[in-house]
């Protein structure tokens, strides 16, 4: 099959036409294997059932490479005129108008939404159903260096931390350099609740081990700290989903684990690429846990106890 090609996939009750699925978009070389168009198409399918419940409902932000891995990169907010008339749209009100995001809620968006090369999709922590109110929680353990033991331990210390809290959680490699601490909410408090909430968890571990975390935003603040990033959890702002594909040589995923994988001497934030993230997704880390959100009151006074 050369890259001119057009093929037609079967998605759900709908068949999309991918163009150029022998387009290359993620060159190999350096010990990272190449893959194309139709690869990610296919392992996008492979997966859909288990990443469409983390994104039915939300608005989305598309980080898409038309050129693949090599050429340039844009952030796509607004969903084009053309995209077809069966994507699911939100219009969400901004300072000077509108944005009309795409929202993907079924395996053929999923497919055509690679067809057009977007690599990594990030999603809101809210529903178009609720826009103000997340039912996500999300920390963003940033290392300093590429230094997974750093993320590790970040990550052990906070889970604990949100035991004693009550608050159910998992974490999720990023497919970059970290992992995502998810925490499931009840949708009931809005953006600025939370994102205080968030900060004042990551404040309780800063003053704890102030020479090893940091909640300083500034690159050159941090010295050699892990940043533990709490600025997702603002409006509008958006976390990479599930399972997706991340642009870094190898395709590596983003992928859900349980707490006991934290201790796979093998584990880094580049774990699972397309190759193999599917056979995790069937396990089911998450099993049961995102329905069993969260209001954030008992949590908060169990929080003020412990820093007073």
């Amino acid at each position: 099959m050369t890259d001119d090609d057009t093929k037609k996939v079967r998605a759900g009750r709908r068949t999309v036409e991918v163009k150029r699925p022998g387009k290359v978009l993620f060159p190999g070389g350096g010990g990272a294997k190449e893959y194309t168009k139709g690869d990610l198409v296919d392992y996008y399918r492979s997966v859909a059932a288990f990443m469409l419940p983390h994104l039915r409902g939300r608005p989305l932000m598309l980080e898409r490479y038309p050129d693949g891995l090599d050429g340039p990169r844009f952030m796509q907010k607004n969903t084009p005129d053309h995209y077809p008339d069966w994507i699911t749209r939100f219009e969400v009100p901004k300072e000077d108008g509108t944005v009309c995001h795409t929202v993907c809620d079924d395996t053929a968006t999923l497919v055509f939404l690679t067809d057009q090369a977007c690599l990594t999709v990030h999603r809101w922590l809210s529903r178009t159903n609720r826009i103000d109110r997340p039912d996500r929680l999300v920390f963003d353990l940033d290392p300093a260096e590429d230094s997974f033991a750093q993320v590790r331990y970040a990550a052990e210390l906070l889970g604990e931390l949100l035991d004693e809290l009550r608050l159910p959680s998992a974490p999720m490699t990023t497919g970059s350099r970290g992992l995502h601490i998810v925490v499931p909410l009840d949708g009931h408090h809005d953006f600025d609740e939370v994102r205080e909430f968030a900060r004042d968890v990551a404040g309780v571990l800063e003053s704890a081990h102030p020479d090893r975390f940091t909640t300083a935003a500034r690159k050159k603040d941090r010295g050699d700290r892990l940043y533990l990033d709490v600025q997702r959890n603002a409006y509008a702002q958006t976390a990479v989903v599930p399972y997706t594909v991340r642009a870094r040589p190898g395709a590596p995923v983003a992928t859900p684990l349980t707490w006991a994988e934290l201790d796979d001497p093998e584990l880094d934030a580049r774990r699972w690429s397309i190759a193999d993230a599917a056979e995790q997704a069937r396990t089911d880390p998450w099993a049961g846990l995102m329905s069993r959100g969260r209001a954030l009151g008992p949590a908060r006074r169990r929080l003020n106890a412990l820093r007073d």
